[in-house]
């Protein structure tokens, strides 16, 4: 069969496909790019084309739909980005004795048995009450208040360690 009686004969539409790119994108490689992701398309697509259809029309509106689509989802990157971007210029790095003293209270967190860091967990970080933390763990909530208590006790114990409360010092300076 002659390439020219195909009735899906993407080949012969190729020099429309990258002009109309070029045109789009102003640059020849992501112009290429483009082209390439509207042939897998309308590979994946092909069932949906009618024979008889104008074939060019519909290879140019799947590249047109696939511009557009990658101009949009660029948008909403940048505006991701640009959130986090605010997010990192609105906080401060932590000073190291302070980046110290968070991983230790984090150890001392994680050394607690299971069931009081759950129960501390989610009265204090996930803000449950008493009572849906209880539900959550499935115990009474007496029981969750005494993990609770516990827990909170071991903390402050921790705080009350000399390891917990020593700062760092200045190598080969001293320490006033």
């Amino acid at each position: 069969m002659d390439l020219k009686q195909r009735p899906f004969d993407v080949l012969g539409q190729l020099t429309a496909l990258r002009r109309y790119a070029r045109s789009l994108v102003r640059n020849p490689s992501d112009a290429e790019d483009l082209v390439h992701d509207t042939l897998v398309k309308a590979y994946e697509r092909r069932v949906t084309f009618r024979t008889g259809a104008d074939l060019r029309s519909w290879l140019l509106s799947i590249l047109h739909n696939t511009h557009v689509d990658g101009r949009r989802s660029a948008r909403a990157q940048q505006r991701r980005d640009d959130a986090v971007l605010q997010e990192v210029e609105l906080s401060k790095p932590a000073d190291q004795e302070s980046v110290v003293r968070l991983g230790q209270i984090r150890d001392a967190f994680f050394d607690l048995p299971d069931e009081q860091r759950e129960a501390l967990h989610l009265v204090a970080i996930e803000d449950l009450s008493y009572q849906d933390a209880a539900d959550a763990l499935g115990i009474p909530v007496g029981t969750l208040m005494s993990r609770v208590s516990r827990a909170r006790a071991k903390l402050r114990a921790f705080e009350n360690t000399p390891a917990s409360q020593a700062h760092l010092k200045l190598v080969g300076g001293n320490n006033d």
